[in-house]
């Protein structure tokens, strides 16, 4: 009965011509499998550079804030043309200007803050100090 079964079995298998997977199919299955893994890779990088710009943003933010915080609790000064500034993280630079505001009294001056990232203007921030 067994051996009736293997006979069966070994027919069947003969019949089909089917003997394991071709080249084609071996070559097909690793493209697939490579498509997926570079799919992902792609999508990796994609993210990691994304918080690279977050993080360059946060930092530009951070020194802007703290810039005009330390201008405004520096002393008035109704002649300046700048304030002093804060010190910058590497590859960061801070410039400050101050203009007098048109058609006002003395009092007021416009002040911009611009946070550069090697050499080019990643952020630009304005307020008004006022001498109290």
């Amino acid at each position: 009965m067994i051996l009736k079964l293997q006979e069966w079995l070994k027919s069947k298998m003969r019949n089909r011509g089917e003997r394991g997977i071709a080249l084609v199919e071996a070559i097909v299955a690793v493209g697939i499998l490579g498509g997926g893994v570079l799919t992902m890779v792609m999508s990796m990088s994609g993210g990691a550079m994304a918080v690279q710009e977050n993080d360059q943003e946060v930092t530009a933010q951070s020194l802007a804030r703290t810039q005009m915080e330390y201008i405004k609790d520096y002393a008035y000064d109704p002649d300046a043309a700048t304030y002093p500034t804060v010190n910058a993280p590497a590859d960061y630079g801070i410039s400050v200007s101050v203009t007098a505001v048109p058609n006002t009294n003395m009092n007021i001056q416009k002040v911009t803050a611009n946070i550069t990232r090697e050499g080019s203007v990643v952020l630009s921030v304005q307020d008004y100090k006022v001498n109290r």
